[in-house]
Parts: C-alpha cells; sequence; structure tokens
C-alpha cells in the first residue's frame, strides 16, 4: 500500500512538473549580432507536405556553388519541447551564430517541431487537429541533408547534432541509427529513458500542455515498439557499436550564477525538471560503459537548473570537441 501511496505520488509530480514546462527564462545575451551570414532557408519536405523554416550558416566554403575542397560539415541544433515557428531557441536564447562563425563549420537550425521529440510519428495529431503527420527523423536524416549537399556543399556524413531537453535524447537516437550522418551527439539535460512508464505519463502531459499534441500518435500506445525503439538507455548498446562521439550533461537542480537575473517564478520547474532528467542520464551513462563504450564525455555537475544559461555554457563548453570531431 505504502509503494502504490508513493508512486501515484512520484506520478503525480512528474505530471505537474513536465506540464508547467515553459521554455524557461532567455539567457540576457540573446541572438547573434547582425551582419553574419545567417540563412533563413525554406526547405521542402516531402514527407510532410510543407515547408519548413531552416536557420542557416555556413561554414567555410559553403553557401555557393561546389569549387574544391571537401564539403563542410555542420552542426545541426535541435530544440526543445515548445519550440516556436519563427525563430530556434538556440538563436533566441543564445549568441550561437556568432560562436561558430569563422569556425569553418556549417550551422544547421531547423525551426518548429514543437513537442515532436524530432521523430517520425504514425499519423497527425488528433487532438489539435494537426493536418499533416511529423516525419522529422526523415526531414533530418533524407531530406534536408540532401537538400543542403546539393544547394549549400554541406557534407551529408561526418556531421554534428546536438539536443536540449526534449531534443537530448532525439539527438543520441538519431546518431543510433544514422551513424555515418552524426559522427557525434550531444544530449544536454536530455529525458534519455522515454519508455519508462512515469516518463510516458509525464510525456503525454507535456504534450497537451504545449500545442495539445496527442502522444498517441507520436510513437502509439505504451507498449508499442516505437517507445524503446526512441529510447536512449535501451539503445545504448546500438550507440556504443557505432563509436559515435559523445557528450552527456545533466545536472541535478539546484541553482549557480548562472541562474542570476532569472526569473524566481521558473525556479521550481527548472529545478524540478533537471532533478527528474539525471537519473535516466546516469541510467544511460551506466548502459553505455556497460556495452563497452568508451568515447563520451559525462559532465554531471553538482548544481545546475533546466534553463537556457546552462545549455549555451554547454555548448560553448562542447564546442571545440564537436568541431575537431567532425572536422577530421
Amino acid at each position: 500500500m505504502v509503494r502504490a501511496v508513493r508512486a501515484s505520488l512520484t506520478a503525480a509530480l512528474l505530471l505537474v512538473v513536465m506540464a508547467s514546462v515553459v521554455g524557461v527564462t532567455p539567457n540576457a545575451n540573446a541572438f547573434s549580432r547582425e551582419g553574419l551570414p545567417v540563412e533563413y532557408l525554406d526547405v521542402y519536405s516531402p514527407s510532410m507536405s510543407r515547408n519548413i523554416r531552416v536557420q542557416f550558416q555556413a561554414g567555410s566554403g559553403a553557401a555557393g556553388p561546389a569549387t574544391s575542397g571537401s564539403s563542410p560539415h555542420a552542426a545541426y541544433l535541435l530544440d526543445g519541447l515548445r519550440a516556436q515557428d519563427d525563430y530556434s531557441g538556440w538563436d533566441i536564447n543564445t549568441p550561437v551564430f556568432e560562436w561558430f562563425y569563422g569556425t569553418g563549420v556549417s550551422v544547421v537550425m531547423p525551426v518548429g517541431g514543437q513537442s515532436s521529440f524530432y521523430s517520425d510519428w504514425y499519423s497527425p495529431s488528433s487532438f489539435n487537429k494537426q493536418p499533416y503527420t511529423y516525419k522529422w527523423e526523415t526531414f533530418l536524416t533524407s531530406e534536408l541533408p540532401q537538400w543542403l549537399a546539393a544547394n549549400k556543399q554541406v557534407s551529408t556524413t561526418g556531421n554534428g547534432v546536438v539536443g536540449l531537453s526534449m531534443s537530448g535524447g532525439a539527438a543520441l537516437i538519431l546518431s543510433a541509427y544514422h551513424p555515418q550522418q552524426f559522427s557525434f551527439a550531444a544530449s544536454l539535460s536530455g529525458f534519455l529513458n522515454p519508455s519508462a512508464l512515469l516518463m510516458q505519463q509525464a510525456i503525454r502531459v507535456a504534450m497537451l500542455d504545449a500545442g495539445g499534441y496527442n502522444v498517441d500518435n507520436m510513437w502509439g500506445a505504451p507498449w508499442d515498439p516505437a517507445w524503446k525503439r526512441n529510447d536512449p538507455v535501451l539503445q545504448a548498446a546500438t550507440i556504443a557499436r557505432n563509436g559515435t562521439r559523445l557528450w552527456i550533461y545533466c545536472a541535478p537542480g539546484g541553482q549557480t550564477d548562472l541562474d542570476t537575473g532569472a526569473d524566481p517564478n521558473q525556479a521550481l520547474s527548472a529545478t524540478s525538471l533537471e532533478s527528474m532528467a539525471i537519473k535516466s542520464n546516469k541510467d544511460f551513462q551506466a548502459a553505455y560503459i556497460a556495452a563497452g563504450g568508451a568515447n563520451a564525455t559525462f559532465e554531471f555537475p553538482s548544481s545546475g537548473n533546466h534553463s537556457w544559461p546552462y545549455w549555451g555554457a554547454q555548448l560553448a563548453a562542447l564546442k571545440p570537441d564537436l568541431i575537431a570531431t567532425i572536422s577530421r
């Protein structure tokens, strides 16, 4: 009886926390400076029958007709649960284009994908009358790289992918099934065990709150194999065998100097979300090492929240590793 009550209370807490995910406080140093060669591309997705906006900054030798030398590689940066349709959260909350300018690495930031987990869904979301089916994995691993190769001379192989929160697990899953395309993958504060019962419930409520999306249209019923197929903890052995270079970050919650000036009304949810994610990250580490994985950096600091200042700081920290990996 006591165990059942505790489980119910835990589930209730997860649902409340996940329903409170609100994009978190923007960094004061939002957006890169004007004058950078940032492009706004509209790339048609046959699988979704619509144009997808992609923010793009060319690396050395890209953005024009192929001349000589090898094609530049790219860093694909994925957004969070409440992804907007106008700009990527990475652009809104960090000067990311500034950080990568002059590095020779192209930056690819798909815009939109709210509550999508950057996955291929079974059908359109029925609750909010979505007019098309999300097919983000197809877009990111087939349609978009082919378009970028043809129009921007970006390599289809040896790239990096970075995800945060909702997209942290997605970045690892993309690397699991598309290792030639992504030789580097990073998860920042990701929820890496979506097939766990309590996490399934939390994701259901969070997606309802963020756009009214129906999780059943994404990966089906809780027992559907798609849940395990998209679970990084359960796919850790595949990722380890691929030899992909990984960067995994998560904190247990708690404020640091990076929270200076943050909205105190969001402090509780930011701490709760991060503390909810940490166990799955450590479970992934254990599964990865048990499978013989030995090409990962695990950053588990003693404190830190679920918010953009931390993700920006981590991107800056992992950037040299990402560039060195994909520039080989």
